[in-house]
């Protein structure tokens, strides 16, 4: 609503303009009020208060009664009715031979009553949400998927089982085969946890839900070894998007073949060399880059004191070239796997 001294000030320019030549319809489009608007405001020779806002308008003749109201919502909330929108619960009450309102007021008196939406079994369902989890160090959350390899022709692949630790990112282990089969996969876990020494200790393992990762032999596998299975939902592949990261920088590698591998044994080649580059050469940006590798032995924290103090010396020899602090080149202690939303937040502003 435009106050009274706004109202004035506006006047005060159209007449302004008016004196000067200009047309008073124009001086008023300029300011976007119409004529009669402008009229109304100056009413007898004074600028008027609009009044519209403040005016006390009189009951419709026809308005609802909250007798009416809750009827209509009694209604629309009963057995029969609670699944159906209004367009389908005003012809069924005329079918009755009863008539309540119309569609429009059913809907504004449910849209009032913040009741606009699916109801009883239509309800829309709730989602459920991802599984979360957080790691502090290594060997604590693993996360694992399958992914296809082209092969030697067209609709042939190879698949690669690969399993990787949430807080180091490093690639634990990995077979390739031909197939998907549950006993396969039984198998790499056990492989994995004697190569890290953590048979019996407490370890997440977080997949998708395919049918390997389910599967009675995986079940058993993991409740021998004392690990704990976390899932994805159905079809949410972000809740596994640690793993499906690690697939997508293995196919864009420089020298990823394309156009398929001629033998499975290129392809275990292949998979070879990535694993020993990604753990050992590839400087990780979520690691403020260092290696998989170190960090997942510890050996990051001299690496990223050293850079700081580097950076240190470097202001100290030219503080002119400096406008703010130097880089931070901490790590958090703390890496979480489908993080909650205040979790989330909270990481965002550290």
């Amino acid at each position: 609503m435009i106050s009274h001294a706004d109202r004035r000030y506006a006047v005060e320019l159209i007449d302004e303009a008016v004196t000067a030549g200009a047309r008073q319809r124009k001086a008023c489009e300029i300011l976007e009020i119409s004529v009669r608007t402008y009229q109304r405001w100056t009413r007898d020779g004074a600028v008027l208060s609009d009044g519209r806002p403040e005016a006390q308008r009189p009951v419709p003749a026809n308005k609802l009664s909250p007798e009416e109201r809750d009827e209509i919502l009694a209604v629309s909330n009963s057995p029969a009715f609670r699944s159906l929108p209004p367009s389908q619960i005003v012809p069924a009450l005329a079918d009755e031979g009863r008539y309540l309102a119309s569609e429009s007021s059913f809907y504004r008196v449910l849209r009032e009553a913040d009741q606009q939406h699916h109801r009883g079994r239509s309800e829309a369902p709730q989602r459920k949400a991802p599984s979360t989890h957080c790691a502090t160090g290594p060997n604590q959350v693993w996360c694992w998927d399958i992914t296809w390899l082209p092969g030697p022709a067209r609709g042939l692949f190879y698949y690669l089982y690969l399993i990787m630790d949430l807080y180091s990112r490093k690639i634990v282990a990995w077979e390739i085969h031909e197939s998907e089969s549950s006993d396969l996969a039984a198998r790499l876990i056990r492989k994995a946890c004697l190569v890290e020494g953590i048979v019996g200790q407490p370890l997440i393992l977080h997949s998708d839900n395919g049918s390997p990762m389910k599967g009675s032999s995986m079940v058993e596998t993991l409740r021998r070894l004392g690990v704990s299975s976390s899932f994805s939902r159905p079809r949410v592949s972000n809740d596994n998007a640690y793993a499906e990261s690690l697939f997508r920088t293995c196919k864009y590698r420089p020298d990823y073949p394309v156009n398929g591998f001629v033998t499975i044994e290129d392809a275990r080649a292949w998979v070879l060399s990535f694993s020993r580059w990604y753990n050992t050469e590839h400087k990780h940006s979520s690691l403020k880059f260092t290696t998989p590798e170190q960090r997942h032995s510890g050996e990051e924290t001299a690496i990223l004191e050293h850079r700081q103090q580097v950076y240190r010396e470097a202001r100290a020899r030219h503080p002119n070239r400096w406008s703010g602090e130097i880089r931070n080149w901490e790590l958090p202690g703390q890496v979480w796997l489908n993080p909650e939303k205040e979790q989330s937040d909270l990481n965002q502003a550290a």
